[in-house]
């Protein structure tokens, strides 16, 4: 392609504002045009904003080297993300949200991202301010373009072990595909048996006589065993860019036997040992149905009916100075819809739909805990948007309406909230943006903190649900200042989260000297947060060098007590790309915070990762928390007027490890541009009380 051609082409690239409840990307007429680069390699700039996050165009090298969507997206070094490409996970660094990973538009499993084939990613959609169709609880949603084979078939094996600990995964995939049609198959199997983990526990406890009753709970022996299975068939028929159809029939399975903890128990001068066991045991099938179609060239209808049942079975435990047992069986059925138009005007696009959700709760504790949770929840979810541009300007105006209605015996709630988003972007260059976004979201409280049940933690602790939990109100504001050429792309960005009448933490003491924990709605939690970020290629598309860090500020404002916080974070990789090797390092100090009364810290992390790739194969090795003999997953403070604790958690299972992993591939086809699913429905939530 000439230069002349591909300046004209990137040219509608620049002004990328990718609205996601599209599966076939149109803009507005100032500013955006679909274009379809087919098989051109773009060396322009890498990273291209957009209205709701940005748009990442990785290396050949990047594409080569990696061997499952984990792999990629660890490569990639995205702004406030942490990738294990070991235990296969990808969480947000500074915990202001959920991460949700889709692949073409259709929210990806483990499954789906180890069986990627990384070759034939197009580019990668960040959206780190989700909209109002999203959800809440999200901090981010990475789409990964792909393309696939008009006719052929895809298989292959992701072999990881553990060297030095006892876990693994095991998957193997099949696709294939005839003119529309595509089957897909896979199948996962992941197991784990650790003997490291040791927590060393101190609580002090105001008695109501004025006293202080101190114990301490120090591990000496541990066990936590769990294996895994998941399958899913998939079958999706695409007709051009016209109409798309697919289902997809799931099942995971996972068993966690007998699992135990021996303590050291130490209390007014005496000692003892107490053990602590439990097991856990979820099944889990689900039924996807999607649809879309398009009315006429301009407008569009998507459709997507999620079918959800959930089993679960558990016993716990305890003999801390008297024994205490209990056991729960669970059964969770949901059924989830959406449904959204779309159309694209000559000015802007406007996009509209309907979410909604229904889910049946019957939950049965007996022992020592006796209670039977039904519960009845619903919500229905509309909302509004619209984008375009003017000039050099990019604006978004959405709104979102929520009707819930919940029911738990003789506690009923039902209430409407509102929830605006605002966006606007000025582009001074093609290279620097300025950008300001507002959303106002609304928050569910989790399932089984609205139950009635009672749960005992140890000989002075309880967990109690609270059914008089009520939904709250998350305010979010983000200013940020980005620059993006071919060599370096950096930002800025201020957060700022306020979150009236939020759950937050309560713990009660009784008059015979009980310490319960349960939530209430009280006043406020706000977080503010800076960062910055920075990503250098050294040299073009051999050797890149990451820096990212910042400030987190907590405030709490409870309705006895204000607790503030500030912390540091900082993280940093280098990437090298030599022909068939690869070469990868990344470290960051762990996250710091405070909500409600518990100042917490979770671990840092430092992970060295060599890989060779020879046609269909790859082998890597990655040594993880080097040099270290106990790595500190967690650490808490609690910081109650009548209940001061400390906890660590320990584990040299996951120090110093070497982990080794085999990846084989094999494809054949011919590469055509897929039609996408895009709205993505998904239910987890047990809804009991742990």
């Amino acid at each position: 392609m000439s230069f002349i051609k591909r300046r004209y082409f990137m040219k509608y690239f620049i002004g990328l504002s990718g609205i996601v409840v599209s599966p076939f990307v149109s803009y507005s007429q100032n500013v955006d045009k679909s274009v379809s680069l087919g098989e051109v390699e773009i060396k322009a700039a890498k990273i291209i904003n957009k209205v709701d996050g940005v748009i990442v165009f990785p290396t050949k090298e990047q594409k080569s080297s990696s061997t499952s969507g984990y792999d990629f997206l660890q490569k990639l070094f995205l702004p406030g993300i942490r990738v294990d490409d070991v235990a296969n996970n990808v969480s947000v660094i500074d915990m202001r949200g959920g991460i949700q990973i889709r692949i073409n538009g259709v929210v990806a499993d483990k499954n789906a991202m180890l069986s990627l084939l990384p070759e034939k990613i197009v580019k990668v959609d960040l959206v780190d301010n989700p909209g109002v169709r999203y959800g809440d609880g999200l901090a981010y949603v990475i789409d990964i373009y792909t393309r696939r084979d008009d006719n052929g078939y895809n298989i292959g094996v992701d072999a990881m072990q553990a060297v030095t600990a006892n876990n693994g995964n095991y998957n193997v995939y099949g696709k294939w595909n005839t003119g529309k049609s595509e089957i897909s198959v896979n199948y996962g199997f992941g197991y784990s048996d650790s003997k490291g983990y040791r927590m060393e526990e101190k609580a002090d406890y105001h008695l109501t006589d004025g006293s202080v009753y101190t114990i301490k709970r120090e591990d000496f022996a541990s066990r936590s065993r769990s294996l895994g299975h998941d399958v899913k068939l998939t079958y999706n028929f695409a007709d051009s860019t016209n109409h798309v159809f697919q289902a997809s029939l799931s099942g995971n399975f996972s068993k966690t036997p007998d699992n135990y903890n021996k303590k050291n128990i130490t209390e007014c001068n005496e000692e003892y040992v107490a053990v602590k066991n439990y097991s856990r045991n979820s099944e889990s099938p689900v039924l996807d149905l999607y649809y879309f179609g398009k009315i006429t060239s301009k407008q569009s209808f998507t459709a997507n009916v999620v079918g959800t049942y959930i089993k679960t079975s558990g016993k716990d435990k305890y003999d801390e100075r008297n024994l205490y047992e209990y056991g729960v069986k669970g059964k969770t059925g949901s059924v989830l819809g959406e449904a959204i138009y779309e159309n694209r005007l000559k000015l802007l696009t406007l996009s509209a739909g309907l979410n909604f959700k229904y889910k049946h709760t019957d939950n049965k504790y007996i022992g020592d805990v006796s209670s039977v949770n039904v519960i009845d929840n619903s919500r229905l979810y509309g909302f509004a948007e619209i984008k375009g541009s003017i000039r050099d300007l990019r604006y978004s105006v959405g709104i979102g309406a929520s009707y819930i209605d919940y029911k738990q015996q003789k506690y009923k709630y039902k209430d409407w909230l509102f929830c605006p988003k605002l966006f606007l972007a000025y582009n001074f260059t093609n290279e620097i943006q300025l950008s300001y976004n507002f959303m106002s979201n609304d928050r569910m409280s989790q399932i089984a903190m609205i139950s009635d049940a009672v749960i005992r933690n140890n000989s002075m602790e309880w967990t109690k649900g609270s059914p008089v939990l009520r939904p709250s109100r998350d305010v979010h504001n983000t200013l940020k200042l980005s620059y993006n050429n071919s060599k370096v792309q950096t930002f800025i960005q201020g957060y700022y989260k306020v979150c009236h009448h939020p759950n937050m933490a309560l713990y009660e003491r009784t008059d015979d000297n009980k310490f319960i924990y349960t939530q209430r709605n009280q006043k406020e939690i706000d977080v503010l947060n800076v960062i910055g970020y920075v990503n250098w290629w050294v040299i073009p598309d051999k050797l890149s060098v990451s820096v990212n860090g910042g400030l987190f500020r907590c405030f709490n404002f409870g309705d006895n007590y204000i607790h503030c916080n500030t912390s540091y974070f900082v993280t940093g990789a280098i990437a090298a790309y030599m022909g068939k090797f690869s070469l990868y390092a990344y470290a960051d100090n762990g996250f710091r915070f405070m909500e409600g009364e518990t100042k917490g810290y979770s671990g840092g992390d430092i992970s060295l990762k060599a890989a060779y790739s020879y046609k269909g194969w790859q082998f890597s090795a990655t040594w993880q928390k080097p040099f270290i003999k106990r790595y500190k997953i967690f650490e808490s403070e609690l910081h109650n007027e009548n209940l001061k604790k400390s906890s660590v958690l320990y584990s040299s299972d996951s120090a110093n490890m070497v982990t080794l992993k085999v990846t084989w591939k094999f494809n054949a086809g011919r590469k055509y541009k897929s039609s996408s699913k895009n709205i993505n429905l998904k239910d987890v939530e047990t809804g009991i009380l742990k």
